[in-house]
C-alpha cells in the first residue's frame, strides 16, 4: 500500500506538536490497514472520504482519496471540523 501526501496536508503536519504527530500516524496507520473506513462523500466530494479521530481530545477530520486499483492512499487534508469541507472544496 502506497501512501501520498499533498502539500495542503504537509503543511498542517508541520504544525503539529510531536504528541499530535503521533495520534496522527496511527489514525494513518489505521486508514492503511482498512483503506475503507472513512466516509465516502457525495456530490462535490464524490471520491474523498474522510476519517474521524481524536487528537488532543479534539474530533479531527483526516480527507484522503483511496484509489483501489493502484492501492494507492493520498492524504488530502487535516483539520477540526470547523469549515472543513468548505476548504476541502477549494
Amino acid at each position: 500500500m502506497n501512501i501520498l501526501r499533498t502539500n495542503k496536508f504537509n503543511k498542517a503536519f508541520k504544525k503539529l506538536h510531536k504528541a499530535q504527530k503521533i495520534e496522527l500516524i496511527e489514525a494513518v496507520k489505521k486508514i492503511g490497514k482498512n483503506p475503507t473506513i472513512g466516509n465516502l462523500k457525495i456530490q462535490d466530494l464524490n471520491d474523498i472520504r474522510v476519517y474521524k479521530f481524536k487528537m488532543n481530545k479534539q474530533l479531527t477530520l483526516l480527507a484522503y482519496n483511496y484509489d483501489e486499483n493502484n492501492s494507492i492512499i493520498t492524504l488530502i487534508a487535516l483539520a477540526s471540523h470547523e469549515n472543513f469541507y468548505t476548504k476541502l472544496k477549494r
